[in-house]
């Protein structure tokens, strides 16, 4: 216990304060050089010369530089002399064999890496590397290419090629065969290296609904016969037109060509500029299901198209001919549009856009982007294509029994005089010649001489199936209306 004055003071309110720790440490004062060096640190001789530029921190940067460069130009033997280095020295004899057999050596070398035993009873020296018994091979049946061609290129022989050949022949025409077909085939073990491999299996997809092979027995190659079955089916897809019938058809699933085939169909019989977002198209094609899932599409069998008021149902017959459900045929006159564009002039009194003054227009305008194709309406021969007046470039077309169409303003002409043309082939392109104030397709119809409106003038030839035709049509009819969509 501390007394009272034992600490030698009295502090104020009767505490005393003590002190506890080590002693301050006075620093030394440091000298000129140490203050030198401590400011020399503090520079920085290296900034970076991208910032800053022109200051002093970047002026001394790039005297830092220039500097090094300096002293390492200074200091360097010569760039035109090589700096002499330690190299270690090569191995020979036994350290090279040692060496050698630790490592992989490259093939330029021979590749003799590892330890070599001597010839014992062990181990013997080869005269030749043995071959394998088997070779497992596939070669791919070419564009223009031939069977036998194909499997002497694999390395058969030519008396088996011609073999197997044979054999492949008395199944199927080996004209068939389809280029891009795999071709397996198994080579066996020959007597020398100077002979070719015997044939001893093949195997290959001869038809979409059989599989050949061929193995060897003896001497012999025989054949053998795999068929496949076939779902025969036809595909049926059903959707709406939306805003573009060929584009929704598509994105159902129909391919291009289907799609290019069911709006040819229908548009001899309705106007394809006329369907709606709301109607139903109806499509029905060939279609070949494979066991293996293989799956093949063929032609256009049925094109419907229902628009609510009218309900267009076609079924493609035996000749190609197209045929709606009762087993009648319509060739229409004239498809809906020659042209893919929307009509700026109907037929009748106008305004003459040029002339300034009212005048009879004896056609229909059609408004497209130049160049676009114009089609044939209906069949016919050509017998005028070339500069008419106030038509520009005029393709006319002669279809019999007095009447006759004219395609006016073309910018290009691709048929000539006397030419026969179908219906839907390409005659010319849009364009703007003659008297005309932009790119527009001028279209005409004229009966016995006299124009006529296009759009309500038609001319049609029916024919009806009768008898036992009339009865195996009505049977694919029902055939394909119990059709499923999606062909199961």
């Amino acid at each position: 216990m501390f007394l009272y004055g034992d600490q030698g003071n009295d502090q104020a309110g009767g505490t005393a304060t003590i002190s506890f720790g080590r002693a301050p440490v006075v620093l030394p004062t440091p000298t000129g050089a140490e203050r030198l060096r401590a400011r020399i640190d503090r520079i920085d001789w290296a900034p970076d010369l991208g910032s800053r530029i022109g200051s002093s921190e970047w002026w001394r940067g790039a005297a830092t530089c220039t500097a090094l460069i300096a002293a390492t130009c200074l200091l360097s033997p010569g760039f035109h002399r090589p700096i002499t280095g330690s190299v270690a020295p090569a191995y020979s004899g036994s350290e090279w064999d040692e060496a050698r057999a630790q490592s992989i050596a490259p093939l330029a070398w021979g590749a003799g890496t590892g330890r070599h035993m001597g010839a014992n009873d062990l181990a013997r020296p080869l005269a030749q590397t043995p071959e394998r018994p088997m070779i497992e091979l596939s070669v791919m049946f070419g564009q223009g290419d031939s069977f036998v061609r194909a499997l002497q290129r694999a390395g058969v022989s030519a008396t088996d090629s011609s073999r197997a050949a044979g054999l492949i022949a008395g199944a199927i025409d080996l004209n068939a065969i389809r280029p891009g077909t795999r071709i397996d085939m198994t080579l066996g073990r020959r007597a020398n290296r100077n002979v070719a491999r015997p044939l001893d299996q093949l195997a290959f997809r001869a038809r979409f609904d059989l599989n050949l092979s061929l193995a060897r027995s003896g001497d012999a190659l025989a054949m053998a016969r795999h068929p496949i079955a076939i779902d025969t089916t036809p595909l049926r897809i059903q959707g709406m037109a939306g805003s573009s019938l060929y584009r929704s058809a598509r994105a159902a699933g129909v391919p291009a060509k289907a799609v290019e085939a069911y709006i040819k169909a229908v548009a001899s019989r309705v106007s394809v500029g006329a369907v709606g977002a709301g109607d139903t198209f109806d499509i029905i094609i060939e279609q070949a299901r494979a066991a293996t899932g293989e799956v093949q599409l063929g032609t256009l069998m049925f094109a419907g198209l229902d628009q609510g008021r009218r309900n267009t149902q076609l079924v493609r017959w035996d000749d190609g001919q197209w045929f709606d459900a009762k087993g009648q045929t319509e060739r229409q006159g004239f498809m809906g549009m020659p042209v893919s564009g929307r009509i700026t002039s109907g037929f009748g009194l106008r305004m003459h856009p040029l002339l300034h003054y009212m005048r009879m227009h004896k056609g229909i305008d059609f408004g497209a982007p130049w160049g676009s194709p114009i089609y044939a309406a209906v069949d016919g021969v050509v017998k005028v294509a070339g500069r008419s007046a106030g038509y520009g470039n005029l393709v006319k077309l002669d279809h019999g029994n007095g009447i006759s169409s004219g395609y006016g303003h073309m910018s290009r002409i691709l048929v000539r005089p006397g030419q026969h043309v179908s219906r839907g082939q390409q005659i010319g392109a849009v364009g703007s010649t003659g008297m005309s104030t932009g790119p527009h397709l001028h279209w005409e119809v004229w009966k016995n001489g006299v124009a006529v409106n296009p759009r309500s003038f038609s001319f049609a030839s029916v024919a009806v199936l009768s008898g036992e035709k009339l009865r195996a049509f009505k049977a694919r009819v029902a055939a394909l209306m119990a059709v499923r969509p999606g062909g199961r």
